[in-house]
C-alpha cells in the first residue's frame, strides 16, 4: 500500500490557524448556529491525512488558542479537540476506505459526539440550553466535508508537484 506523500508541518499548522480565523469570525445573529466547525472539520482531515504527525497535541494546542480567543473556560475547547483528535485516531482505519459520503456520516457522528460533550461541559459552567441546535453546526460541516476534503487533497497535490 502506497503511503501518503508527507506534507510540512508549517502547511498544517497554517491551515489550522486558517480554520481558526474561520471558526472565530463574526456572523450575523440568527446565522451563529449554521456555521460549520472548521477547526474540527480541519483536524479530523489532517488527523485522517497524517496521523503520524497530526494528532491529540494539535487538537490540545489549537483548542487552548480557541479558548484564548472566545474567552471560555481555559482547557474547555482543549479538551474538546483533544477527544476529536483521538476519536479520529481510533476510526482511521475504516475512516480511510470509505467514500466521501460515508465519511461526511462518520463526520457528522464524530462532531456530534464532541459537541455533546462540549454542551455538558457547558451546563457545567452555568450555560444551559435545552434545544438540539448545538447540532447543527455538525450537519453543516458533513455537508461541507465532500467538498473540503477535494480541494485539500487537490491543493495537497498541486503543492506536492510544484515542491519536486
Amino acid at each position: 500500500m502506497a503511503r501518503a506523500p508527507v506534507v510540512p508541518l508549517f502547511a498544517v499548522w497554517l491551515s489550522l490557524l486558517l480554520a481558526l480565523c474561520l471558526q472565530v469570525m463574526p456572523v450575523a445573529d440568527g446565522w451563529q448556529v449554521f456555521r460549520p466547525e472548521w477547526v474540527g472539520l480541519m483536524l479530523i482531515y489532517w488527523s485522517m491525512r497524517s496521523p503520524d504527525r497530526v494528532g491529540v497535541f494539535h487538537g490540545f494546542v489549537v483548542g487552548l488558542l480557541l479558548d484564548l480567543i472566545e474567552g471560555t473556560a481555559l482547557g474547555q475547547h482543549a479538551l474538546i479537540l483533544s477527544l476529536l483528535a483521538f476519536l479520529a485516531a481510533m476510526v482511521y482505519p475504516r475512516f480511510r476506505a470509505y467514500s466521501l459520503v460515508q465519511q461526511a456520516v462518520l463526520v457528522l457522528v464524530l462532531l456530534g459526539l464532541v459537541q455533546l460533550v462540549e454542551q455538558w461541559l457547558r451546563t457545567l459552567t452555568g450555560e444551559f440550553s435545552i434545544h438540539l441546535s448545538f447540532l447543527i453546526p455538525s450537519l453543516m460541516s458533513a455537508l461541507l466535508w465532500p467538498w473540503l476534503a477535494t480541494m485539500l487533497v487537490a491543493l495537497e497535490r498541486r503543492m506536492m508537484s510544484s515542491g519536486t
